[in-house]
């Protein structure tokens, strides 16, 4: 993670995340058009918060926290920087501000049996079996 800078994102972030949404290996948007730009901004500016981490420069990954309801919206590393600790970092921006917030419970949803499926198990969340195609997870502010 040496070079890395964390920051909370801004609407001039949206495209690289977008680049990044759409990079990614796992968990790919079967409909890209489905994740607006205006859901980006819905979720900077009402909904939530957002962080990016930049290396060089360059943003390689980002994390959404939704303020509506404690879950997390988004988290995602663009292929080739995965293994760095990156998404438990931007993680952990994410599940503190929601704890931060009063929640006592944050959810998610991964793709059943990918790499992000394990990454939350490893981390403590407790996997939640989904329709087959989708597990969640919670966590709970005790767990931590």
């Amino acid at each position: 993670m040496t070079g890395a800078i964390f920051r909370r994102a801004t609407v001039d972030d949206i495209p690289a995340m977008s680049r990044i949404r759409l990079a990614v290996n796992e968990n790919r948007l079967r409909d890209p058009g489905r994740v607006t730009r205006q859901m980006y901004e819905d979720f900077l500016e009402r909904d939530g918060r957002g962080w990016v981490v930049q290396i060089d420069g360059v943003t390689v990954a980002f994390s959404y926290a939704n303020r509506t309801d404690g879950s997390i919206w988004a988290l995602f590393v663009e292929p080739g920087h995965e293994g760095r600790g990156l998404a438990k970092s931007l993680l952990e921006l994410a599940t503190g501000w929601l704890f931060s917030l009063g929640f006592d419970e944050l959810r998610l949803s991964t793709g059943a049996g990918t790499r992000a499926d394990g990454f939350y198990a490893r981390l403590g969340w407790e996997r939640i079996e989904g329709d087959g195609a989708d597990v969640e997870y919670v966590l709970n502010r005790a767990a931590t």
